[in-house]
């Protein structure tokens, strides 16, 4: 039953995605705000088909943990769920993401409208000089900063190095860092075709603030945030 619940998703998403898009397109000429409605509603589009076929629904604490300002929110990475909801638990987040997923026909045009911050992996210091002053402007224009610190997605329960690329920010732009946990793998799974019902958790953790020197900054985002996606993924 959950492997053709599975399929009617993906099937309802594709679609759904095509739609959004194509139909949205028009906003690709308008100012950030427009191309972030299109999106929004793109997320709660597939969020309700999930809810609906599969039974998948979330839940969210620690809203209060938002800092007024600019911040990083540095965020645990288990699905690609992940990569939807912050458009709207956060007002006009800029993603740092792999620089392949603008090439990809339409979708990357809204992810550049949409003030993004592409990586490209592969080219080491240039890339993290160009990240940082990519965020630098993302910050002065008040907007949130995201970044999933471990660059990859991880099942429940395992844990990867950090990568630089949240340090560099962390160092570079004297903003605090707001660690966000969850436990969205126990659903919905890296490469994997089904998506079990049930409630995801999102966590926002009390911020980091500023100033920390590199090694203690990363070991105590690090201990918070494993710690808690633990905690999540234990939770019945």
């Amino acid at each position: 039953m959950a492997t053709l619940r599975s399929l009617a998703f993906n099937i309802g998403f594709f679609a759904w995605t095509s739609i959004a898009l194509l139909a949205g397109s028009p906003a690709l000429l308008l100012p950030r705000a427009a191309t972030y409605f299109v999106g929004r509603n793109w997320v709660r589009g597939t969020l309700a088909l999930l809810a609906a076929l599969v039974g998948l629904r979330h839940r969210v604490r620690g809203l209060e943990n938002r800092p007024p300002g600019p911040a990083i929110f540095a965020v645990k990475h288990q699905s690609t769920w992940d990569t939807l909801i912050f458009a709207l638990l956060l007002h006009q987040p800029a993603y740092v993401l792999k620089r392949e997923l603008i090439h990809i026909p339409l979708f990357g045009w809204y992810l550049l409208r949409a003030g993004m911050i592409p990586v490209d992996r592969t080219a080491g210091a240039t890339a993290l000089k160009k990240m940082v002053a990519a965020a630098r402007a993302v910050a002065a224009a008040d907007r949130p900063i995201l970044i999933f610190p471990e660059g990859t997605r991880t099942a429940p329960g395992e844990h990867r190095p950090y990568q630089p690329g949240v340090a560099a920010l962390y160092g570079q732009l004297g903003l605090p860092v707001v660690p966000v946990a969850l436990n969205s793998g126990l659903f919905w799974g890296r490469r994997q075709f089904t998506k079990r019902p049930g409630t995801i958790t999102v966590e926002f953790l009390p911020a980091i603030p500023p100033g920390l020197p590199r090694k203690t900054f990363l070991a105590e985002l690090q201990h918070r945030l494993d710690s808690a996606s633990d905690r999540l993924a234990a939770e019945p």
